[in-house]
């Protein structure tokens, strides 16, 4: 009997993670061997038992008591360091080009918009294609993603390493420098040296006006939090 493609995951939308769980189920080859509601539950339960495909929400929050958006930008490369055989495949709302392009630069194998209705039905076939070392883009995103190859609007791109560090800063808002750098593993300095050249680039003096400027660009994950009353 041939192995079966063991699937994660991580979305907090209960119907969304129903539907995928329904249109996997239909491939006797695949099982979905973990679905989780936030981020920080991921890394640990991986580490545990390890999956071929990783289906990945960008605006999952990262904890129960912390409902930023799960810093993936920063995650993306680690997991797939730690996991080798590892593939990740981004299923998202949030069609901004620049977004798109900095997820694969991460290292993702596709990016699916959750509108996509005919890769939603085709939703086995496509994991296992990622499975096997394949890539793949809802036909907007691809679209996207090509176009973003192009400098835009006189905004010089950020690096990989700069956008990590942006996205650990708006998971995690009230974090020291050092705290971040821990989470990167890089030294305080780089981590300061990577977010004030992020600023020059960005046009803007502190950390908040850094994260709410890439927002808007949607070069980072937006902020989809519900209001706290």
């Amino acid at each position: 009997m041939s192995k079966k493609i063991r699937v994660a995951i991580l979305d907090d939308h209960q119907n969304i993670v129903d539907g995928y769980v329904f249109r996997l189920s239909q491939y006797p080859q695949i099982e979905v061997a973990g679905v989780f509601s936030f981020g920080e539950e991921l890394e640990p339960a991986l580490a545990e038992r390890p999956v071929d495909v990783l289906l990945l929400d960008v605006s999952v929050p990262t904890a129960p008591d912390n409902l930023n958006p799960y810093p993936i930008l920063s995650v993306i490369p680690k997991l797939l360091q730690a996991h080798t055989e590892l593939n990740i495949l981004v299923i998202s709302m949030h069609a901004e080009q620049r977004l798109i392009r900095a997820v694969m630069e991460a290292g993702a194998s596709g990016y699916i918009l959750k509108d996509d209705q005919s890769t939603a039905r085709d939703l086995g076939s496509v994991v296992l294609s990622v499975a096997g070392g394949g890539i793949y883009f809802s036909q907007k995103a691809h679209q996207l993603y090509v176009r973003s190859q192009i400098r835009e609007g006189g905004i010089e791109l950020l690096t990989l390493r700069q956008l990590e560090a942006l996205s650990l800063c708006a998971a995690y808002p009230n974090a020291t420098t050092g705290e971040l750098a821990g989470r990167m593993a890089v030294a305080n300095s780089t981590l300061r040296n990577l977010l004030s050249n992020a600023y020059v680039k960005l046009d803007v003096h502190t950390r908040a006006a850094a994260i709410s400027k890439a927002r808007q660009l949607g070069i980072i994950t937006p902020d989809s939090s519900p209001l706290q009353m």
